[in-house]
């Protein structure tokens, strides 16, 4: 909306100035140079200056008397302005607004704050969510008085002017101008706004162009579709009742324990009758004990920050900052990682730093300009998932996101984060054919800036949570992905053995008859198995897109299927590498994983028992994966693996020792023809 602001007679000259033409005209990025509490420019007192477009009148009280000061004039465009000629203190005060209808409010003045906003303190990197987003505060205003309202901050260096919009003004992106400074940073108290009440960012972009309404980037619970609003949290105040696994998670080395990871879609692993999702109380209810019985000693979860499109599972997050709303309020999602902790299970999110959608609500252009994304659509556009790659080399960047890797492992005692498509990050020619990638500046398809980004990604992490772990989703022969970054690494704690689960998975779907002739693909893994510290992954992606499920790659009918299952879960466990099953695996469900819909559970009444004989077996196998040293504490040393057959393929059998040699702790033998 343009408006012409034109003087007349009823309009003190002294408000006529290009501050209230930039408000008129939502541009204005100095609010407080004209609006509150000022003195008069000839030193005649004080002058109050109110910026409300929407009002017919607004009279000024004093808020320690309550007395009436006086109405205020009104311009044009919406500046309302009082002379107080006796006033030489500032004070605090209230502006009493009417509308057209008749309705009256009384507010404290957003821009009567002005020296509190404009000296907030320098922030920190590494903490940003500490300071960024709506901060519900109570500004003390003297020993007496504390005003509660939002703090509101984001980050929009190169945006011409940004307005908070929301339930609380009418989403009248006039009503509140935030302040620009000179760290890119535009703040602005709003008494009286309160948790619970919903917000977006008006921008204007450099030349003055109005931009999609846009949802905070910090952003601690966002409303579903199709609002898809930011929403005031109040300040964290949850009870934690796992003392004693923080404590006893400082003492201990994953690597050296049984590690058995459960993956798990929080939408559909159970759903109510009505289809309906569960919550984070709800699925801490079910969820936990069915995993402590199976004796799987981590969840991990597939992304829960905020996605608008259900159907990405997670993977195209607009919401960094914010548990998805599906499933409840952030306390509900700290009430499920403390049930778990109590009950001895560790918590692992997966986390997607390498690409975000380009949802016009979101990060793409942010502020008009590549704030997030990679400006060269040759690096910041990935053409398989037509998302937008970020722009791994711009400070800002790397400080968003690894604050945001912070967030959840300080505000939500996150156990570990996988990361998600490493592959994608580290190579410029990820998907892309000639020509369509540039090549560094040494002639290579290393993503340099990528590398450096994960690189301080796992010092920071580690430095600030050294009892935390890192896993990449890397598919690659990257050297060094899980070595430390001071030996040349990425520094990660593990890495999925995407090869190995390539290479079973595809011998295990041959004919029995056929399989002498593919032998390697089950031994190759052990010529590399301690390049890396190894999880083996039979993850999520396996079990979509017409792949089938682990079950139905398994060749002959139904009772050879669920043999070879039992076989290849066995080899599984028995085989170097910590473990990993995606929610279904333990049923030997035949239909593919659906995120609309709960898993196949009815396959447990089964009368053939094959369903229940699988969910046995994975119990089994965590139960001796946990109780027999063997099998887990030299699962990282190549010392604690011997074949004793891995060369008879006429017959496909595979017989190897686990244990700390040369004392054969435990023998392995699997026979893999007919199951």
């Amino acid at each position: 909306m343009n408006i012409a602001v034109s003087p007349t007679s009823s309009i003190p000259t002294s408000i006529i100035t290009p501050v209230v033409s930039d408000l008129a005209n939502s541009q204005c990025a100095t609010p407080f140079d004209e609006l509150g509490l000022h003195p008069h420019p000839e030193g005649k007192g004080l002058i109050i200056r109110a910026w409300r477009p929407d009002a017919t009148r607004v009279e000024v009280f004093d808020h320690r008397t309550g007395k009436l000061l006086g109405e205020m004039n009104r311009n044009g465009a919406g500046v309302f302005e009082l002379h107080l000629p006796r006033r030489k203190k500032t004070f605090l005060y209230q502006l009493a607004i009417h509308w057209a209808n008749g309705h009256r409010f009384v507010i404290y003045d957003p821009y009567s704050f002005g020296t509190y906003i404009l000296s907030q303190s320098d922030i920190e990197p590494e903490s940003l969510y500490r300071h960024l987003g709506a901060r519900v505060i109570d500004h003390k205003v003297n020993s007496r008085l504390n005003i509660q309202g939002v703090l509101f901050k984001v980050y929009a260096p190169y945006a011409r002017s940004v307005a908070i919009v929301g339930s609380f003004n009418g989403w009248d992106d006039r009503l509140h101008p935030m302040a620009s400074a000179d760290d890119g940073i535009w703040r602005l108290f709003v008494p009286g706004v309160q948790p619970g009440d919903q917000y977006k960012y008006a921008i204007r972009d450099y030349h003055g162009n109005r931009l999609p309404l846009k949802t905070d980037p910090f952003a601690r619970h966002i409303e579903q579709w199709p609002g898809l609003a930011s929403v005031v949290q109040g300040s964290e105040n949850y009870s934690w009742n796992d003392r004693v696994w923080m404590s006893r998670r400082k003492e201990k080395d994953d690597k050296e324990r049984p590690f058995s990871i459960y993956e798990v879609h929080a939408g559909s692993w159970k759903r109510k009758e009505n289809n309906d999702f569960l919550n984070f109380r709800e699925l801490a209810d079910t969820l936990i004990p069915y995993v402590t019985d199976l004796g799987f000693t981590h969840i991990e979860l597939l992304p829960v920050s905020e996605h608008p499109l259900f159907e990405s599972w997670g993977y195209q997050p607009v919401g960094l900052y914010a548990p998805s709303s599906r499933y409840g309020s952030p306390d509900d999602f700290r009430y499920f990682v403390d049930r778990c902790h109590q009950q001895g299970i560790g918590v692992i999110l997966d986390w997607v730093p390498a690409h975000f959608p380009n949802d016009e609500h979101g990060l793409a252009g942010f502020d008009g300009s590549s704030l997030y994304e990679h400006p060269d659509p040759r690096r910041g556009w990935h053409p398989d998932w037509q998302t937008c790659i970020y722009d791994f080399g711009k400070p800002w960047v790397q400080d968003f996101l690894i604050s945001n890797a912070l967030y959840w492992l300080d505000e939500f005692h996150i156990d570990g984060l996988r990361v998600d498509a490493v592959a994608s990050m580290l190579y410029l020619d990820y998907s892309r054919n000639h020509g369509e990638w540039e090549a560094n500046i040494h002639g290579g398809n290393e993503n340099l800036e990528a590398v450096a980004f994960l690189k301080k990604f796992n010092e920071k992490v580690h430095a600030a949570f050294p009892d935390v772990m890192t896993i990449a989703e890397e598919s690659t022969s990257w050297p060094g992905v899980s070595k430390a970054v001071s030996e040349g690494g990425l520094g990660f704690d593990f890495k999925w053995n995407m090869g190995w689960m390539n290479d079973t998975l595809e011998y295990m779907k041959l004919d029995p008859v056929y399989r002498q002739h593919h032998h390697g693909q089950m031994t190759f893994s052990t010529v590399y198995a301690w390049s890396e510290h190894f999880v083996l992954p039979l993850s999520h992606d396996e079990v979509v897109h017409g792949k089938g499920t682990i079950l139905t790659r398994m060749p002959g009918d139904d009772w050879q299927r669920f043999a070879n299952l039992r076989a290849y879960l066995a080899f599984m466990y028995a085989h170097p590498g910590k473990k990993l099953l995606f929610m279904g695996a333990e049923l030997g469900t035949h239909n593919e994983w659906n995120q609309n819909a709960a898993l196949d559970w009815h396959l447990l009444e089964s009368p053939e028992g094959f369903n229940v004989g699988i969910q046995k077996l994975v119990k089994t196998l965590n139960q001796l994966h946990g109780s027999e040293p063997a099998m887990y504490e030299r699962d990282l040393q190549a010392d604690g693996f011997a074949w004793t057959s891995g060369d008879d393929s006429s017959q496909s059998v595979l017989v190897f020792r686990r244990g700390s040699f040369p004392i054969p702790d435990c023998y392995v033998t699997s026979k893999l023809t007919k199951g």
